[in-house]
């Protein structure tokens, strides 16, 4: 019987099928394209498509290389803060808040994401030539001043591990960010000249001051460098944090998501985490569940710099022990603590397997 019925079953499906391809024979052949508003024209094949997407949108080319501190800002003039105005990276984002940051025109969301496809390949050349376990990133809040004690550290902490041959990575934007490449850019200079570089930024200690990015590149041409580099990740998303000038690779991205989850992913020697607010918290969790599963095949350091700060007035490291010690994390490398010499040692002791 129950051969039977499969065999009913098999000729209904049979039946079914014909009279489908028959009705399908006798339906009109409709050609159909594309169409676009002017300047537009329609778009007879996905490479034409392309084309038009990449020559239409300010930021829709499709990127070989990084962006540096030049190109992005390309047409901003010294001692004329406003003419950021006039800068690619404020004509960028114009350009994307006007189309919508989460845009529904699929010719902007396909340039957005060829570009954004162009830079992770760039970025992973970059990153080809560095070893992963000496790839360290420190993350932190955009709002600390250049003039706190707590950017200093950074400073000093980041131009450490460069000196180290460590490449260090951040969020790319002020803050603590910033001072994560302000330490790359002065690596090899003396105590002395890092002082004097901390005391003319101080003119502009908030990325809201008139002169922050005249100060940066003042800083920038009185110690040039060309021997040491660092790798901003920052987004158009919050284009209204500008990218800092002291990293010499930048890699920014439209998408936050894709940025985001890119950043914690390559740096695989570990993160320090200074005193920040939301985003710091979802970096937290975020690089947490990727250490819980060994997505990598291994865990990596998660420093928390700031007693204080970790466990009385964000205590996000009682609640990660908490959980460990719940078993509901696992393989998490916590260190917490207030000293520079015990961040570079774990640093260091994790990239040579001890």
């Amino acid at each position: 019987m129950a051969d039977n019925y499969l065999e009913k079953q098999y000729e209904q499906y049979q039946a079914r099928k014909a009279a489908w391809e028959k009705a399908k024979k006798k339906r009109p052949q409709v050609k159909t394209a594309l169409k676009p508003s002017a300047p537009y024209q329609e778009v007879e094949d996905i490479e034409t498509f392309i084309t038009l997407a990449e020559e239409k949108q300010l930021a829709g080319r499709h990127r070989q290389t990084l962006y540096t501190p030049e190109s992005l800002y390309d047409g901003y003039r010294m001692g004329e803060p406003e003419s950021y105005a006039d800068s690619y990276d404020s004509r960028v984002y114009q350009h994307y808040l006007q189309k919508g940051k989460h845009s529904d025109d699929m010719r902007e969301t396909l340039a957005r994401t060829l570009h954004d496809h162009a830079i992770t390949h760039a970025m992973n050349r970059l990153l080809a030539d560095h070893d992963e376990r000496r790839i360290v990133g420190i993350m932190g809040g955009h709002g600390l001043l250049r003039t706190d004690e707590a950017y200093r550290r950074i400073v000093r902490i980041s131009k450490r591990l460069t000196e180290m041959d460590y490449l260090l990575v951040s969020g790319g934007g002020p803050g603590a960010m910033e001072a994560t490449h302000l330490g790359a850019w002065l690596a090899g200079r003396t105590r002395e000249e890092v002082d004097e570089a901390l005391e003319l930024l101080a003119v502009a200690p908030s990325f809201n001051d008139r002169e922050w990015l005249d100060t940066a590149f003042r800083v920038r041409a009185r110690f040039p460098q060309e021997h040491y580099v660092s790798l901003g990740v920052p987004t158009w998303l919050y284009g209204h944090e500008p990218a800092t000038p002291f990293a010499t690779h930048i890699a920014k991205y439209f998408e936050n998501a894709l940025r985001e989850d890119g950043l914690l992913t390559i740096a695989k020697g570990g993160l320090i985490y200074s005193p920040g607010s939301a985003g710091t918290m979802q970096e937290i969790f975020q690089e947490a569940v990727q250490n819980h599963y060994l997505s990598f095949g291994y865990a990596s350091p998660m420093i928390f710099l700031g007693t204080e700060y970790w466990t009385q007035e964000m205590p996000v490291y009682r609640l990660l022990e908490h959980l460990v010690e719940k078993g509901k994390y696992k393989n998490l490398l916590l260190t917490l603590t207030d000293d520079e010499d015990l961040i570079v040692d774990t640093i260091e002791k994790f990239a040579e397997g001890k």
